[in-house]
């Protein structure tokens, strides 16, 4: 069972610290002009995403010994216009460095989005997921 604290700090900040105590800073000073000061809440979501596929993609190309150097991802989501601004769309650009054959990264990460990856699987069906990807020397 996953048990994550949030603490709120002032205005509209809060400290959010996970089931292994590292601590995120979340949110805003308040008022609609002042900067943010912490990571946005669906931002949040975002690197879910991003870091639960990138996890698996690592571990599938490891075990096939194929020789990633590093990886990105940037993922990008559309929400809705009006509250509750739900995601509607997730899109992760994957650009992977090293010498890696792309039919085998190719289904890591469809292995990752579509098996392993919790947190896709749990946005899905409501969010359309998709991804695309580099390969850089």
């Amino acid at each position: 069972m996953a048990k994550i604290q949030l603490r709120w700090v002032e205005d509209k900040v809060f400290l959010g610290t996970d089931s292994n105590r590292h601590s995120i800073v979340i949110g805003r000073t308040a008022g609609d002009h002042n900067p943010w000061i912490g990571v946005k809440p669906s931002d949040l979501l975002l690197m879910a995403a991003a870091s639960c596929a990138a996890f698996d993609v690592i571990e599938i190309l490891q075990k096939q010994r194929e020789s990633i150097r590093d990886l990105h991802i940037e993922c990008s989501g559309d929400q809705l216009s009006q509250p509750p601004y739900s995601f509607v769309n997730i899109h992760n650009h994957y650009i992977v460095f090293g010498e890696v054959n792309p039919q085998k990264l190719e289904k890591a990460i469809q292995l990752s989005e579509d098996k392993y990856c919790s947190v896709i699987s749990s946005l899905r069906p409501q969010v359309k997921v998709t991804s695309d990807f580099e390969i850089r020397p």
